[in-house]
This record gives structure tokens, C-alpha cells and sequence, in this order.
């Protein structure tokens, strides 16, 4: 019984990894007669199955194994392992693997129901039938399990591109198992080389190259930051393969990284600090692999600077880890320069002060910064306190309130005032130490990122007057001076003296000072220090959404801006709905309309959304608070796969709104009614379009446009509720002039009958304390415009939101019923256009094998583009080889006059215009030769 993984000659294939659990044993796996009923329970992280310790030989009776995570090699196949002649098709097969549910959340595959939850006791009926790789779940019942699907091929699901297949790990036979004919045949060949170092592996590694996958490994150190490394390393066994998943604190990145290192496409999950991450690039570079794997990181660490730098943000909390890994799979490769830092003693007259001192640094290579004097003085302290009491520094928050602490102090006793009279600095040959002095400085850094000592901007300015703009891969150092007052001032905005730009630092120090390499402190005696250029490391950085829709019409000169829907959410509504994301929306209250910028944090937005609670009464005479914010409202996220995610307030910072927001913005109100218990309001029904294009009881939208510098807000109209099911009324709204800058903003109305003759008018209103445009949206009482295209049927409509969403098995349901793949919704947007738009794969796919071919170059009405041009602006590359290998036009021109290299390009994603411009000309030779054959 194991919680880790075997990587010996013993391993057993579908071994459960158990750990102890405080599940009730009302779970255990088995079942009422056979179980015991004694012992702890434990939980297989694998699989996530319960059981008690007494019952796990009762498991291994009936065979009910794991997952499998490798592939045994047989002695009749030995060879054809060795010759890399393995069947593909055996290699890519997998089978569901099927367990038992007392609790299931989510809904049933077949079905669409929610599972049966009971909340009060344990149930002690099997509700679920679910496959720990693909997570797909069926209700238990013949209606919607079927025996068929139990050797049905597996897809592994959403993560299906990141996964290693078992079939690519796979075990060689133990020593003395071989039949006599392969024995001899090892002895001949063991003449001419003794037992290579492969050959003496239990495992290897044999992948199936395809540019559509790129396998994940993570490296997780339980060590960093909080110590939250044990259950980080749970999720990631349940998600993914538990082979490509390594605890850092039982043998380090050495073993994982040599043996995936031939994957093609690999990529890195480095779960820990910044030292985590320097020790992987370090040991690449080691095995030197070629080309070196990208490494993305997951901050789980104290300062995570250079995980800030990337966009993965100041420290981990809670967020899901499957929309982590996509944000990996997605995320865009950079390169960031290393640092050789070299140390010789320095033998001339130096002061001595008779403290513990060492002769090398902890690092020999750095990639964020290196310092010395009064900051990593500090760091030493916290250094040697944590090695001494580990126990009390087991709280990322604790290890920051230490270092406050610490920091409060040495600026008290100003212990390193004098410096600059004990150091020699050359920059690029160029001597610096006379400014040093001048300046009184307490502390050196040398950087190679923006970010230092957990988030602060030292440089200040990036581009500032006389120097280069701060880059990751420019070859350039910054080096910075600090005094006492400037080191206190980094967190609320300041920053120290700019002294250089330089490729090579130089430095000598004539008494043993405290220094840090990366966060890793020491006491150096006195040395003469170099510091040259290295290499470059492949890095993954987090691309921000552009889920959103930016504003046309901003000039070239402003920061791209988005304009959202806010939407509120009660949150009984919430906890009784959050696993079905379109009941949810549907219950949603539409608050108003924001314009905010495309790299604004939560924060920012907070201060904007709380702005949207002025209502006006249907005579717009005066204006009253009515169902105003609370102070405890909080951001959803809405754009993970499985259901909205609340997004603690402590860390809204560290999202930005396009992380959370594909189109609507909604946040959880407390303080809100719920609108499944009550539809009515005071003043009786109240009519509007939800999302969805459905009519449900709300109030009648008006949203203000504001300029930049203003608020939107949001007002409310009561409906008069319709006399007829079949005849809605009209209200009289007063003349409303519509701004032709806004034009394109406006929905076309749905179909519906209406009493009036004219479809209602956009008037301008005067409001006497404040000048804005104000735009009513006739939401129920206009006719539609037969010329603009429109869906003629509720399968069709079904059809497109599948695509939206992602929802395979829908889409395909509504085309087998016979919902139009070519279906256009109001604004020439196909299925297509939708699924390149929000990067569903599957759908694409679906879409190119079974729709006509006029599907890939059909345009929308609003920009012209096709799906390959939207595929590229929001960067989805994989989908744009799948569009392009299928044949959509490379030529293509929107209104603007832009092809989809030139969105690529716009959406500054250099990588991808290159492959689509390399593209054209194939697909332009091919042209010119069809013609010449003609």
C-alpha cells in the first residue's frame, strides 16, 4: 500500500495510490456485504475511491483495480519495444475505466440530469457510474448506462492533449525472464557495450508524436510557500496521468526530466517558488535537452517573481487546476536569459569581522536577480529562522509578516549604513563604485526581471528617460542601488536609483557581506564576483483572454477596452445551481454595462461594477436605490468548464477581468432575492430577454454608453404584463436619440408580435445632473429585419449555444434531429465561428468532418471574417492548423482588409502569423499549379 508512485522493477500496474481520508465509511468501495466495517478509512488518489484498511484486501479479490498508468512489456514483444515497431493502433486505444458513485456531481452524459445528491446522510445507493479518465458520468440505469459503453474507447476527456497515455509508458521485463534466443541475442550484442544505462531502466518511454498533443509534466514541491504541494499533488494524479506527475522532494526533476525527455511537444508544470523553478531549468540544461522543454509555473511559493512577470500571479489559492492546465496547454512560449554567476576569493587586505561566513553561493546560475547588503541581509535572517523553527513558517502569509518584520528592524539599526565603503562594482568595464558612495547606498540588486521581492517594480519606469525598456530575452542586466527609504518605499510604489544597463557585472567586496541568489541567502566571504551571460530558457506565459468584445472605434493610441454585461447572481440561486452553468445564467439579474481595459485587474473593476445601482422609476421623474449592491458581492468566473467559480476577494488582484469573462460578467450578491423562489416582483410581472433569447420575468433594460472617463449604469422599467399569452403590450417610451457611434452595439431584436406599426425609436433624454447618451434596447416589441439572418428553429438555436459551450454531445443531437450545420445566428455567426472563437476543439472537428465545405469560408455580417480569422485573433493555434489542414482560405479578407496573418499579427502573436504566412504561399503554389494543370 502506496501513496506514491512505483518506479521500480516491482511496480504493479493499476495499483491504487492510497492516502488517508476523513470520508465517511458509508463510501467504502466494498459495498454493504462485504465490508468491515474497521480500520481508518483511506482514499485512492487515482480513482478516488474509498475504503476501509481492513477492506482493501476484499478490493484485491474481486479486482478492483486502479486506472492503469503503463503498459507491460511481454517477452514475445520485447523486441518490437526496443525497435520502436509497437502497433500505433495499440499504442492509442484506451478503454473507460469505470467505477461505482455513492456521490456524483455534474450531470449524467446521457440524460443532461443532475445526479440525485443527499445531503443530510450518505447514501448508501450507487447513483453513478463515472470513468476516472475522461470523467464522463452516467446515471446507474439501464436507460443511461448501457453495457455496450463499458468497452467503448476512451477519450481522456477535456485534458485528452496533456495527457500521457498509459500506452507511451511502458515497463520492460524483469532480468532473467527472457527466453534463451533473446538472452544470447543481448549477450552478443553486450559485448561490444556493458549494460547502457537505458537498458538498465524498468521503464521507458515511447510516445506517439502528433502536432495536436502536447503531454504536461509536473513537478510539484511540497516544501514551497504554504506546504500545500501534498494536496496539489492529489488533483493533479486525479486529472491526469499519475505518472507525469512527480513529488520534487523524492528524488528531484532529474528522474522525470530523462525519461520524458524524447516526448515531442513536452511541456513543464513547475509547481513551487522561483528556487523550484531555477532548479528545473538547471537541471535541463544538465541533461542538456534539445530543444529545452517550455516551463510554465504554478506559484505556490513566498515571492513568486517571476511567476508575476509571466501572468500566473503573486500565489495559488484555490483556483481550479483544469483551467490551470489549459491555460498551460494555451499558454504563449518566451524565452527569459540566465545568468552565469561565478565566485573566486579575493586574497588583498579585507576587514574581518569574525562572523560564520562560506566560500561559494548557493546558485552558481540565476534567472530573477542577485543582490547583496541590506535586503538580503534580511532574507538570511528569514533563511536561518526557518531552518531553525520550520514549523512556524508553514503560511505564506506568516513568511511574508516575518519579512515585514525583519525588514522594520535592520531599517531601525541601519546595520549596513557603511556599505558602499566595503564594495567595487565595474558594469561592462565601466566603473560605477564613486556613484555607489555618492549616493550612500545600503543595498546593490542586479536584475533580470521586472519583478522583485514579491511583486514590487523596482526599475519603476519601464521605459524610462536614458535607458532601454526592461526585457526578458535582451541580453541586458539592470542593475539598481537602494538606500534604507527606498527599500521602504517599494511596496507602495517607489524604487531605487537607476545606475546601469550592462551585459557583464563585476564585482568585489573586501568584507564578507550577506548576499541572495534568487531568494537563496548566504554570508560570502570576501570574493571577487562575475556575473556573464548564459542561455535562454523556454518560459510559458499566460495569455489574457480575449474572450470579450473590445470596442471598435477606440483610438490607436488607448489601451484596448472592453465593453461587458454585468449580471447579478443570488446566491441561494447559486448554491443550488452552481453545476449547471445555463440554468444559471438564466436566473442571472442584468445590472448594467461596463467599459473597462483589457489588462484591469479585479480591483479596478470592483471600483466600476459598484457604480452600477442607480435606478429610475417608469416616469424617470426622480431617482431612488432600489436592490442596491452589497458590500459583500464578489466576481464568478464563468469561463471554467465544470461550473461558475467564486473568486475569493483577498485575490482579486490577481486575476484579470478577461480571465474570468468570455462575453458576461457576473458576480454573486448575497443580499439578492432568489429569483427561483419568487419571478414576481411588487409591482407584478416584469418582461425581458435573458441571454438566451428566452422571455422571463426582469425589468426592461436601458444601458448608458458612457465616455471613457464616465460610469455606465443601469435603469429598470416595470412592463405593463401582457392582456393575451399571444399579444405583448408596447410601453410609451419617451423619443431617445441613438448616437451613430453605438450603432454596431445594438441587438437585433428577437422575433415576436407586437402591437405597434414602428419598431421602437432610440431618443435622447436630457438628465439635468450629468451629460450621457442613453440607448433603449426594444427587447420585446420590435419587429425582426428579414434581411439579416436568424435562427429558424429551436434546434438550430440549440445547435449554435452547443458551440458556444462546448457541448459535443448536444451539437450532435441537434444535427442528427436535422438543425442546419451551415445555421447562421443575427449577426452571420455559424457554429464554426463560435467554436474557433471560444478554442472547442472537439466542435471544430465535428463541424470540418461533417459539414459542407462552404462552412470554413463562410463570413459574419459585422467584420467579414471567417472562422480562421477569428481562430487567429484569439490565438487558438491549434484550431488554426485544423482549419488550414482542412483547406479554409489563408487569403481571405475581412472589411478592414485584414487576412488571418494579419489578425494573428494584430493579436500579436508573431509565432502563429509566421505559420499562417508560411501557409499562404503552400496554399497559393497549389493554387497557381490546379490552375496550370487546368
Amino acid at each position: 500500500m502506496t501513496s506514491s508512485v512505483d518506479w521500480t522493477d516491482q511496480a504493479v500496474n493499476s495499483d491504487h495510490l492510497w492516502v488517508e481520508t476523513n470520508a465517511s465509511g458509508d463510501y467504502c468501495y466494498a459495498m454493504d456485504l462485504d465490508c468491515k466495517k474497521a480500520g481508518p478509512r483511506k482514499k485512492c488518489i487515482a480513482c478516488k475511491i474509498v475504503a476501509h484498511t481492513e477492506c482493501l484486501p476484499v478490493l484485491e479479490q474481486k479486482n478492483l483495480r486502479c486506472k492503469p498508468t503503463f503498459r507491460e512489456a511481454g517477452i514475445r514483444n520485447f523486441r518490437e519495444v526496443r525497435g520502436c515497431t509497437f502497433s500505433i493502433l495499440n499504442q492509442t486505444f484506451m478503454r473507460h475505466h469505470w467505477v461505482h458513485r455513492r456521490r456524483q456531481e455534474g450531470k449524467c452524459k446521457q440524460c443532461g440530469k443532475s445526479f440525485q445528491q443527499r445531503f443530510a446522510f450518505p447514501s448508501k445507493d450507487i447513483i453513478a457510474i463515472s470513468c476516472s479518465w475522461c470523467k464522463t458520468a452516467y446515471h446507474n440505469k439501464t436507460t443511461c448506462f448501457m453495457m455496450q459503453q463499458i468497452e467503448e474507447q476512451c477519450t481522456l476527456g477535456i485534458h485528452a492533449s496533456i495527457i500521457i497515455p498509459p500506452s507511451w509508458i511502458i515497463k520492460l521485463p524483469k532480468k532473467g525472464s527472457f527466453k534463451s534466443a533473446v538472452r544470447s541475442s543481448k549477450k552478443r550484442k553486450s559485448v561490444r557495450k556493458r549494460k547502457s544505462k537505458d537498458e538498465s531502466r524498468p521503464f521507458i518511454v515511447k510516445p506517439v508524436p502528433s502536432p495536436l498533443i502536447k503531454p504536461i509534466l509536473v513537478f510539484i514541491n511540497p516544501k514551497s510557500g504554504g506546504n500545500q504541494g501534498a494536496k496539489l499533488y492529489h488533483k493533479f494524479c486525479w486529472l491526469l496521468n499519475p505518472r507525469q506527475v512527480f513529488d520534487l522532494s523524492q528524488s528531484g526533476p532529474r528522474a522525470g526530466l530523462d525519461l520524458f525527455k524524447k516526448v515531442p511537444n513536452i511541456r513543464i508544470l513547475a509547481a513551487g517558488g522561483d528556487g523550484t523553478v531555477g532548479w528545473i531549468l538547471s537541471t535541463i540544461d544538465s541533461l542538456n535537452i534539445v530543444p529545452p522543454p517550455p516551463v510554465g509555473i504554478l506559484p505556490v511559493g513566498t515571492g513568486n517573481d517571476l511567476a508575476r512577470t509571466l501572468n500566473w500571479g503573486g500565489g495559488y489559492t484555490d483556483e481550479p487546476i483544469s483551467k490551470l492546465l489549459c491555460n498551460i496547454e494555451e499558454g504563449q512560449v518566451v524565452q527569459l536569459d540566465r545568468w552565469n554567476i561565478d565566485v573566486e576569493e579575493n586574497e588583498e587586505e579585507c576587514v574581518e569581522d569574525g562572523e560564520e561566513v562560506t566560500a561559494e553561493l548557493p546558485l552558481s546560475v540565476f534567472n530573477n536577480y542577485f543582490s547583496l547588503g541590506a535586503d538580503a541581509h534580511v532574507a538570511l535572517e528569514f533563511h536561518e529562522s526557518r531552518e531553525a523553527n520550520p514549523e512556524k513558517f508553514n503560511s505564506r502569509f506568516r513568511n511574508k509578516m516575518f519579512y515585514a518584520g525583519a525588514g522594520g528592524r535592520d531599517l531601525l539599526k541601519r546595520s549596513w549604513k557603511g556599505f558602499a565603503e566595503h564594495i567595487q562594482v565595474e558594469c561592462d568595464g565601466i566603473e560605477i563604485t564613486q556613484k555607489i558612495q555618492d549616493l550612500k547606498l545600503h543595498c546593490l540588486l542586479i536584475l533580470n526581471i521586472p519583478r522583485y521581492a514579491g511583486g514590487t517594480l523596482p526599475w519603476g519606469n519601464p521605459n524610462a528617460v536614458g535607458f532601454e525598456p526592461q526585457l526578458l530575452d535582451d541580453g541586458y542586466l539592470e542593475v539598481i542601488g537602494f538606500t534604507y527609504s527606498s527599500l521602504a518605499t517599494l511596496h507602495v510604489g517607489g524604487h531605487g536609483d537607476r545606475l546601469m544597463q550592462c551585459r557583464a557585472v563585476r564585482i568585489t567586496t573586501y568584507k564578507s557581506m550577506p548576499m541572495q541568489v534568487d531568494g537563496e541567502p548566504c554570508r560570502l566571504r570576501p570574493s571577487k564576483i562575475h556575473i556573464t551571460f548564459r542561455n535562454q530558457a523556454n518560459m510559458i506565459t499566460k495569455l489574457k483572454r480575449r474572450g470579450s468584445m473590445p470596442i471598435a472605434n477606440d483610438p490607436p493610441s488607448l489601451p484596448e477596452r472592453l465593453r461587458l454585461q454585468v449580471s447579478r447572481i443570488a446566491l441561494t440561486d447559486y448554491e443550488a445551481l452552481q453545476y449547471d452553468k445555463d440554468k444559471l445564467r438564466s436566473v442571472s439579474v442584468p445590472l448594467g454595462i461596463i467599459i473597462v481595459e483589457n489588462n484591469a485587474d479585479l480591483e479596478q473593476v470592483r471600483d466600476q461594477i459598484n457604480k452600477l445601482h442607480i435606478v429610475v422609476n417608469s416616469q424617470g421623474a426622480s431617482s431612488v436605490p432600489l436592490q442596491q449592491l452589497s458590500e459583500k458581492w464578489s466576481f464568478l468566473d464563468s469561463t471554467t468548464a465544470e461550473r461558475f467559480f467564486r473568486i475569493d476577494r483577498s485575490q482579486e488582484s490577481l486575476h484579470y477581468i478577461t480571465d474570468i469573462s468570455s462575453e458576461d460578467l457576473y458576480i454573486l450578491d448575497p443580499e439578492l432575492s432568489s429569483r427561483l423562489q419568487s419571478s414576481l416582483g411588487p409591482a407584478g410581472p416584469v418582461l425581458s430577454l435573458n441571454g438566451h433569447g428566452e422571455i422571463t420575468p426582469s425589468g426592461f433594460s436601458v444601458h448608458s454608453f458612457l465616455s471613457p472617463s464616465q460610469s455606465s449604469m443601469s435603469f429598470t422599467f416595470p412592463v405593463t404584463p401582457p392582456k393575451s399569452p399571444t399579444v405583448l403590450q408596447c410601453p410609451d417610451f419617451p423619443t431617445i436619440h441613438r448616437p451613430e457611434s453605438v450603432d454596431n452595439l445594438l441587438m437585433p431584436p428577437p422575433p415576436g408580435p407586437c402591437n405597434s406599426s414602428e419598431p421602437g425609436t432610440p431618443i435622447s433624454t436630457a438628465v439635468p445632473t450629468r451629460k450621457y447618451s442613453i440607448i433603449a434596447i426594444p427587447q420585446i416589441c420590435t419587429e425582426p429585419d428579414s434581411s439579416i439572418p436568424r435562427i429558424t428553429s429551436p434546434l438550430e438555436k440549440a445547435l449554435l449555444d452547443a458551440s458556444k459551450r462546448g457541448d459535443i454531445q448536444k451539437l450532435c443531437e441537434s444535427n442528427h434531429q436535422g438543425a442546419d450545420l451551415l445555421v447562421t445566428d443575427q449577426y452571420g455567426m455559424t457554429a464554426l465561428h463560435h467554436a474557433a472563437r471560444f478554442g472547442h476543439k472537439t466542435i471544430v472537428k465535428f463541424l470540418i468532418d461533417n459539414a459542407p465545405p462552404v462552412l470554413l469560408d463562410m463570413a459574419e455580417h459585422e467584420k467579414g471574417q471567417t472562422a480562421l480569422h477569428k481562430a487567429a485573433w484569439y490565438q487558438r493555434r491549434t484550431i488554426c492548423h485544423m482549419l488550414v489542414a482542412a483547406g479554409a482560405s489563408l487569403t481571405r479578407l475581412d472589411f478592414e482588409g485584414n487576412s488571418p496573418r494579419q489578425q494573428a499579427l494584430l493579436a500579436e502573436d508573431t509565432e502563429l502569423a509566421a505559420y499562417l504566412e508560411s501557409q499562404e504561399h503552400i496554399q497559393l503554389v497549389v493554387t497557381e499549379d490546379q490552375e496550370t494543370a487546368v
